[in-house]
C-alpha cells in the first residue's frame, strides 16, 4: 500500500513525517509540505493550514520536517520521499537557502511543482513560486519603529542583533537589513549582513531563533555592550530569550527596546506585557494554504507587483504607535496571532 511504503521512506530518513488523509490516496492525489521543524509554533500553524486544504481539497497530505533548524539533510530526505511517493508537488520552508536548491532541481526535473514558503531560496527563481512575507519590509517597519521610538537617542544608539544562523539564509539577511534600512542604517552588500561600519551596531549575535540560545546569545552580547539601548531579534522566542538576559542583568526596567517578528500568540501577548516594543506580524497559516491550493490545482498566482514573490502581508504590532509608521493594536494583533 502507498501509505506502508510513504512510512518506510520517512524511517528510512532523517526526517520526521506526518500523513493527512483526504478522500483519494492516489499518489497523483498526494501534495506535501516540508518545514524546517515540527514544534516551531510557526510551522505548527503551517501544518494547520496545509491540513485543512488538503481535506477541503480532497487530497492526500505528506507533512514532513527537518530535526532542527537548518538540518538540510533532512529536508533533502524530506523532498526524496515527495519524488519517490510521485507527489504532484510540495510547499517547502528551506533550513538552507542555496544547499537545498539542487535537490529542489531534481524533484521539478521529476515533474513535481515547488512553491517554497517564508524563507526565499537563493537564487528565488529555483522554485516554482514563492509565497512569503515581505521579511525586509517587515524588518523595515521595526526598525521606523525603533527609530521613531527612540527619537533624538537613535543618533548614539547601541544596538544588539540576535540573528539566526551563521549561513545566513535569505530569511535572516532580510529581515536584519530591512531592520537597519528602516533604522537608518547603510547596509552595504544586499545580500548578507556583516559588513555595516555603522558604529552603532554594537554585535551581532546567533540565535537560531530560539528562546534559551537566544538568551545564551544576550548574555553573550551583554559582555561587548553593557551600553545596549535596542536589541533586533529574528524571532519572537530569540526576543523572550533575550529580555530573560536583560532581566537577569538588571536592564529589565524599560531602558532597553526589544524589536522583532513574526505575530505569534506568544510574542503578541508579550508586546501586550512590554517585553516587546512592537513586532511584525506574518501570516504562515495563509501561506500553506494558498500553496497546497497551486500544487493541487496547477493554478499558481502572478508574483506581486515589483516583487519576485506572492507577498503574503506583514504588519506592524505594537502598544505605542510611532506617527508614520503603519501598525494595528495589540488587540487586533491577538485576533490574528497564532501559536
Amino acid at each position: 500500500m502507498l501509505k506502508s511504503r510513504l512510512l518506510k521512506l520517512c524511517l528510512a530518513g532523517a526526517a520526521a513525517c506526518v500523513f493527512m488523509a483526504g478522500s483519494v490516496a492516489y499518489a497523483e492525489d498526494t501534495v506535501g509540505l516540508i518545514t524546517k521543524t515540527e514544534t516551531n509554533p510557526f510551522f505548527v500553524k503551517m501544518r494547520e493550514g496545509a491540513e485543512a486544504k488538503a481535506k477541503e481539497l480532497g487530497v492526500k497530505l505528506i507533512a514532513c520536517a527537518g530535526k532542527f533548524d537548518g538540518d538540510n539533510d533532512g529536508q533533502v530526505a524530506c523532498i526524496e520521499n515527495q519524488i519517490s511517493a510521485g507527489s504532484k508537488g510540495f510547499a517547502i520552508v528551506p533550513s538552507d537557502s542555496k544547499a537545498i536548491v539542487p535537490t529542489i532541481k531534481k524533484a521539478r526535473d521529476a515533474g513535481l511543482k515547488v512553491i517554497v514558503l517564508d524563507t526565499p531560496l537563493d537564487p528565488i527563481d529555483a522554485a516554482d513560486a514563492t509565497f512569503a512575507t515581505d521579511n525586509r519590509k517587515a524588518g523595515q517597519l521595526i526598525g521606523q519603529w525603533a527609530a521613531g521610538t527612540l527619537g533624538d537617542k537613535a543618533k548614539d544608539a547601541s544596538i544588539v542583533f540576535l540573528d539566526l544562523a551563521t549561513n545566513q539564509p535569505t530569511v535572516d539577511y532580510l529581515r536584519d537589513q530591512g531592520f537597519m534600512q528602516g533604522f537608518g542604517i547603510d547596509v552595504k552588500d544586499p545580500n548578507k549582513y556583516g559588513d555595516e561600519d555603522d558604529p552603532r551596531i554594537c554585535t551581532h549575535e546567533i540565535s537560531q531563533g530560539d528562546q534559551e540560545k537566544g538568551r545564551t546569545a544576550m548574555e553573550n552580547a551583554l559582555q561587548k555592550c553593557p551600553d545596549v539601548n535596542l536589541v533586533y531579534t529574528i524571532n519572537e522566542p530569540a526576543a523572550a530569550g533575550a529580555w530573560e538576559a536583560l532581566k537577569g542583568a538588571g536592564k529589565a526596567d524599560g531602558s532597553v527596546l526589544i524589536v522583532s517578528i513574526d505575530g505569534g500568540c506568544p510574542g503578541v501577548k508579550n508586546v501586550k506585557a512590554g517585553v516587546i516594543g512592537a513586532t511584525s506580524q506574518q501570516y504562515p497559516h495563509k501561506m500553506a494554504s494558498m500553496a497546497l491550493e497551486a500544487i493541487a490545482t496547477g493554478k499558481i498566482p502572478p508574483n506581486t507587483q515589483g516583487l519576485q514573490f506572492f507577498d503574503t502581508g506583514a504588519q506592524l504590532i505594537t502598544a505605542k504607535p510611532v506617527d508614520g509608521v503603519p501598525s494595528i493594536s495589540v488587540d487586533e494583533g491577538l485576533k490574528l496571532c497564532w501559536g
